[in-house]
């Protein structure tokens, strides 16, 4: 099991790398650029050149069965998915094979509206205490799920 951050604009660097290093688990923080260099031997920092979709194609080159996947690209967390990782949004959000359907179609159908109506658009919620938490609960439970999953096979 390897953790992938899709570290661009992620509020939870910090706390990947905090449960990460509590389970003994590798990480890959993949940017464009402007990310610190962690020294815990089991964080690796990728820098990957500017581009559309650049760290998200890195992170698909690489990701394999059973990793993790933190990102809010719904994209490159159906495409994670579909090559049997996990995906996790930052505010807690287990994505799935059951889930990720319909969550993409909302999405491309917000996308829709918000390009029609300029009411929708900027109507993106703020990063919140609730979320950190969320996220730090909801990606200790994926690893222990998927620890015990490890184990039984």
């Amino acid at each position: 099991m390897i953790i992938y951050v899709d570290a661009d604009a992620c509020p939870v660097k910090e706390e990947v790398i905090k449960i990460a290093s509590r389970h003994k688990i590798q990480v890959f923080i993949v940017s464009n650029g402007g990310i610190k260099i962690d020294p815990n031997p089991l964080i690796n920092t990728i820098i990957v050149e500017n581009g559309l979709n650049v760290a998200d194609k890195w992170i698909t080159s690489q990701v394999k069965y059973l990793d993790i996947v933190v990102t809010n690209d719904l994209p490159l967390a159906s495409e994670a998915i579909n090559l049997g990782a996990y995906a996790i949004t930052p505010n807690g959000k287990e994505l799935n094979s059951n889930n990720i359907g319909s969550i993409l179609a909302t999405r491309n159908l917000m996308e829709e509206l918000r390009s029609a109506n300029n009411f929708f658009q900027n109507k993106n919620k703020a990063f919140s205490r609730k979320d950190r938490s969320e996220f730090l609960n909801n990606l200790e439970k994926l690893i222990q799920k998927l620890k015990r999953y490890i184990l039984s096979e």
